[in-house]
């Protein structure tokens, strides 16, 4: 499955994340967080567009008026997409509802009822004092505070009665019982440990972005060890699937059948020696896999 692996857009990126697909537009969306912009591509003509944000953004959703919502360290704002300027037209929604000092919003998904959660980064990494955020019919909510540094690997189950959730600084993954009627969440479960000793011959990264396929399959992207790696809804390793870099950050199902997977990269802060090893580093790939994802959900104001 590895030699199948395509270039999507070959300028590297500081902080690729958050790759989403556009089903109506057939296009591609995601972010260069330390590049503060939204990228857009359109794979069948190779069309590029880029908007130029005011502050790191970090995590999108499609919105059901058009657009997207764009998670950013200042807070969530409303992209308009089809503005033709640079920076695009941005219209807040919420202010950042933490120290933006100290903190950013990080990865964020949309549930099935049009909510979307996004949850933070504490960067002083010194305590678990990230937090997790839900926007409800234009409101911001707290849904849970500490007990992570580095929330990511946000995901639901089909029938979206799991939520997954990764802290990528502790090297877990965790599964929650979720509520899609009243957007409630249980108590966290395990569901991955992976070892957290760098020095270690068995040291293959740590959980960064996730989705979830249509048969509740969990793939993760492991910062740090070149890989994918495929769950059951068990926990069970089903499938892994080495990358041409070592960082991949987030991956998402895209194309008209929904069976190609998106994968984007980080190259900020990765020595020489690593780029020239890999060159695709930052870059943002694609990969045919067997089983289809499932169409995002739209944020519903």
């Amino acid at each position: 499955m590895s030699d199948d692996i395509q270039v999507v857009h070959a300028a590297p990126m500081a902080v690729g994340e958050c790759p989403l697909w556009h089903p109506a537009e057939a296009c591609l969306y995601w972010v260069d967080i330390d590049g503060l912009s939204v990228h857009r591509l359109h794979p069948a003509s190779g069309a590029h567009r880029a908007w130029r944000m005011a502050s790191e953004p970090s995590a999108l959703a499609m919105h059901a008026g058009g657009g997207l919502v764009v998670a950013t360290r200042a807070g969530l704002v409303h992209l308009d997409t089809g503005d033709g300027s640079v920076t695009g037209s941005v219209t807040e929604i919420a202010p950042a509802p933490y120290d933006t000092a100290t903190a950013r919003f990080n990865d964020g998904r949309t549930d099935a009822a049009g909510r979307f959660w996004i949850g933070t980064i504490y960067e002083p990494r010194d305590k678990q004092a990230a937090q997790m955020f839900c926007l409800e019919r234009g409101q911001l909510r707290l849904a849970w505070s500490g007990g992570m540094t580095n929330s990511n690997g946000l995901g639901f189950s089909p029938d979206q009665t799991v939520m997954y959730h990764a802290d990528t600084a502790t090297h877990r993954i965790d599964r929650h019982a979720f509520d899609l009627g009243t957007g409630t969440v249980g108590a966290p479960e395990r569901f991955q440990q992976f070892s957290t000793d760098k020095a270690a011959g068995d040291y293959g990264g740590r959980p960064d972005g996730a989705a979830v396929d249509s048969e509740g399959a969990y793939w993760c992207a492991m910062f740090e060890g070149g890989r994918l790696l495929r769950f059951s809804p068990g926990g069970r390793l089903l499938l892994e699937v080495a990358l041409p870099l070592r960082c991949p950050t987030m991956l998402a199902f895209g194309g008209a059948d929904l069976r190609t997977l998106y994968i984007t990269s980080a190259s900020h802060n990765r020595s020489d020696a690593e780029k020239a090893r890999y060159p695709l580093t930052g870059c943002v790939l694609s990969l045919r896999v067997d089983v289809a994802g499932r169409p995002e959900p739209q944020y519903r104001p």
